[in-house]
């Protein structure tokens, strides 16, 4: 109970602390002081009085908000001696093989350096920052030569990695259930069964309506999808972000779901927000950095050849550089397994006080980067909003579909859970694959990587991303894959290699994905 507590005083601690340097803090603190001027509040009871006006007037609502996103992101409490380390990943092993990784991607991006003989960063001259700044609404028509240019690494590098991940303590003298796991990822983490996974998505239940199935042509709107739609205005008018998460759950409206997004996320366009969003705007015009040639490469590699989302190619050009550039990317670091590439000064290097990071945000794109981005433009068309919301997605869920870690919606316990679904529930379906050389995870493992983007029809993909968001959890990831192979069963029992068993599964654009999920779950396995 003692501990307890103490959690939650250090939670409280570090949220309130988080949150005095917020433009939110400021507001609150304006509009208390403006409102010493209202004859309503009275000396003797000034405390109350605040409170009841920033009651009425919305403002607890906005806090109340800021408070349940930080909540949404804040790491589980350790214990106060632990070092801050542990709050970014608590495995030593995991954290080890996270820092070789690094230094891999940090290798391949010198050696390109070197080669290209380019420099990682130069300030632009006149002419050019002039020219970037006219064709800035229209960069998809510039054809730089990036034939020279790679991804630093590709999806399927990085699940070499993730196959090859030990835990040493588990060297010599395994236990039994860990070594009947026949799959790739050979490491003892803890993931959901499936009653785990009902009980964790109960709103998916047969019994509870659903968008993406209860609003076909051949159910009568008025059975579900009026009210839905009705209750989900009325979500929006309460402006609750709570409220808007557990709505979610059984999917958003078409016409509300950009609103309740942004509700969740706890996003709002300020004049601050699209100030900074100009500022981050005018740091691309002004500097040319090595990892806009592979933003630029990978978009034209993606999304440019995607049926979807190739018309955006312009805005995923603005969003991701002025992403590179955001330095306030680097406060994800607290609690990602990852750390932020460091560079340094010429001809100081290993000198501390002449390091920066590279690129500013920390991050290095990878081959298929860019599809986090390209949903979100059907939903928001406004820059600076969409930058915001895609930010706020990265820095929540994506990250942690490309680093290295123990947590349930990390890549490794994604790829966990999809083999013990599939092992457990599909065992004829697994070891035929297995046996014929063509391992499960080989095939969904560039689904999970980058979240469907890319393989889903875009609508599917949304009622998709509308569960991540509800349940605040990728694990739905790894269902969906493994409900993908269900679906595909009978198909797959007459492969016989890798290559025919990808062709099976070559076209995911034609799938439903909530009937999928919901006969996975409730209705095939038990």
């Amino acid at each position: 109970m003692l501990q307890e507590e103490s959690d939650l005083s250090l939670i409280i601690a570090q949220i309130v602390q988080k949150l005095k340097g917020s433009n939110l803090y400021a507001q609150l603190e304006r509009q208390a002081w403006a409102s010493l001027q209202r004859p309503e509040i009275k000396l003797e009871s000034l405390k109350e009085d605040i409170k009841e006006f920033f009651k009425i007037s919305g403002w607890e609502k906005k806090l109340q908000n800021a408070v349940y996103s930080e909540l949404s992101v804040f790491p589980l409490p350790s214990h106060p001696a632990a070092p801050p380390e542990h709050l970014k990943e608590p495995l030593v092993y995991m954290r080890k093989a996270q820092g070789s990784w690094e230094k891999r991607i940090l290798k391949s991006l010198n050696s390109m350096c070197t080669e290209l003989s380019i420099p990682l960063a130069r300030k632009r001259p006149v002419g050019e920052q002039k020219e970037l700044l006219n064709k800035w609404n229209e960069m998809g028509t510039d054809e730089p030569d990036l034939s020279l240019f790679r991804p630093v690494y590709a999806p399927k590098d990085f699940l070499e990695v993730l196959i090859n991940l030990r835990n040493p303590n588990y060297e010599s003298g395994d236990s039994l259930s860990f070594r009947t796991h026949l799959g790739l990822i050979q490491v003892p983490l803890k993931v959901k069964d499936i009653p785990e996974l009902k009980e964790f998505f109960v709103e998916l239940g047969l019994t509870t309506g659903q968008l993406g199935i209860d609003d076909s042509t051949q159910v009568p709107p008025e059975l579900f999808e009026n009210e839905h739609v009705r209750i989900g205005q009325k979500v929006l008018t309460q402006q609750d972000s709570a409220a808007a998460q557990q709505y979610i759950r059984q999917g958003s409206p078409t016409a509300l779901r950009a609103e309740l997004w942004a509700l969740i996320l706890n996003i709002s366009s300020h004049p601050e927000d699209i100030l900074y969003y100009e500022q981050l705007k005018t740091n691309v015009i002004q500097h040319d950095l090595l990892v806009d040639s592979l933003i630029y490469k990978d978009v034209k590699l993606t999304a440019s050849n995607d049926d979807y989302y190739f018309v955006f190619e312009d805005y995923l050009y603005q969003v991701l550089l002025c992403f590179s550039r955001d330095t306030s990317v680097l406060s994800h670091f607290a609690y990602n397994s990852a750390s932020p590439p460091k560079s340094y000064i010429r001809g100081k290097l290993g000198l501390e006080e002449y390091a920066v990071f590279y690129p500013p945000n920390g991050v290095i794109p990878f081959h298929g980067f860019s599809m986090y981005v390209a949903p979100l433009c059907f939903l928001y068309h406004e820059p600076s909003k969409l930058y915001q919301i895609f930010r706020e997605m990265y820095v929540r869920f994506f990250f942690r579909l490309h680093s290295i870690s123990s947590h349930p919606s990390g890549i490794v316990s994604l790829c966990l859970l999809f083999e013990t679904l599939l092992q457990t529930y599909l065992p004829q379906l697994f070891y035929h694959l297995r046996e014929i050389g063509a391992q499960p995870l080989r095939i969904s493992f560039k689904w999970m990587v980058r979240a469907f983007s890319g393989y889903l029809a875009t609508d599917q993909l949304l009622l998709l991303w509308d569960r991540i968001l509800g349940y605040n959890s990728l694990e739905i990831l790894a269902v969906l894959a493994a409900a993908v192979f269900a679906f595909r069963a009978v198909n797959l029992m007459e492969v016989t290699s890798l290559a025919a068993a990808e062709a099976v599964l070559a076209d995911l654009s034609t799938l439903k994905v909530m009937p999928l999920l919901q006969i996975f779950l409730f209705a095939t396995v038990t």
